[in-house]
């Protein structure tokens, strides 16, 4: 978690962006990259009901400098330093002075390390969902999803939402840097939630194995089933074991099977209240 990328634009969740990037770039000395997103012009962005419709015909040519305004100020409030190009360490640059569009995201973060965004919601002062789907769909690389109210703590106490899906083992492998330096690490697997593969003790073992403090719970749905079941009783074990980040993969189903039938990446995106670690 050496680089993380944090596309900033005017939302609520902002100032929780900048501030969880800047937990964990404290702890791996990593460096943070800043530019100001904007959608793609003269087009709609494609959206889930978890997310509001975005027109893009008319962009405020002010909201570059105000997004680099809001960044710089953040990392000079905190006395993060500037980066040292001939140096890796604990720093902020903004090398791009104008806007990009959304699918930037993509592409800038396949050379970093995390990318930092904002939980999307259906408000017009809500992040849009535009950046999360380039970052997961077209980075390759694990986004760090935030709500609005800025976390005191990322990654001493981890839930790792095991579906027994590949996306599921590459999120993990993602996550390892994180996982090791956790206090606490339960791997929560819901019963029917889940697809064919290894148990959840043979995730929490494997975890185990690379270093980390990894117990395994399975619990069964009771009443409640589907994809959002899932990932409402994922959200209420993360906040009764008192998780300051949940590890999760995103949609193990299609996007659209998850729009028509409802999933746990597609409640998890509405509902978190805590940081979310995610890839694809």
């Amino acid at each position: 978690m050496k680089t993380i990328l944090i596309p900033t634009e005017d939302h609520d969740a902002m100032p929780a962006v900048l501030e969880a990037a800047r937990l964990v770039a404290r702890t791996f000395d990593s460096y943070m990259e800043g530019f100001a997103v904007r959608p793609s012009l003269g087009t709609y962005v494609t959206v889930e009901p978890v997310s509001s419709l975005a027109i893009a015909d008319a962009y405020d040519a002010d909201m570059a400098p105000q997004a680099r305004a809001q960044f710089e100020a953040f990392m000079q409030k905190h006395a993060v330093p500037k980066a040292d190009p001939a140096a890796s360490a604990y720093s902020w640059a903004w090398p791009f002075t104008d806007p990009a569009e959304d699918s930037f995201i993509g592409n800038r973060g396949r050379v970093f390390d995390l990318i930092a965004l904002g939980r999307p919601g259906s408000a017009a002062q809500n992040p849009r969902m535009a950046p999360l789907e380039a970052a997961l769909f077209e980075s390759g690389k694990p986004v760090l999803i935030v709500p609005p109210t800025a976390p005191k703590s990322i990654g001493r106490n981890v839930l790792v939402s095991w579906n027994r899906s590949t996306e599921q083992a590459h999120t993990n492998a993602f996550a390892l840097p994180i996982l090791r330096l956790a206090e606490q690490v339960t791997v929560l697997t819901v019963e029917g939630g889940a697809t064919a593969g290894p148990s959840g003790e043979d995730a929490a073992l494997h975890l185990r194995r690379n270093g980390v403090k990894a117990t395994a719970l399975t619990v069964k749905p009771g009443s409640r089933t589907g994809g959002e079941a899932t990932g409402e009783i994922t959200l209420e074990h993360a906040a009764s074991l008192g998780c300051d980040l949940l590890v999760k993969s995103a949609y193990t189903q299609s996007r659209l099977r998850q729009m028509i039938f409802g999933g746990a990446t597609r409640h998890v995106l509405a509902k978190a209240t805590l940081p979310v670690l995610m890839a694809h």
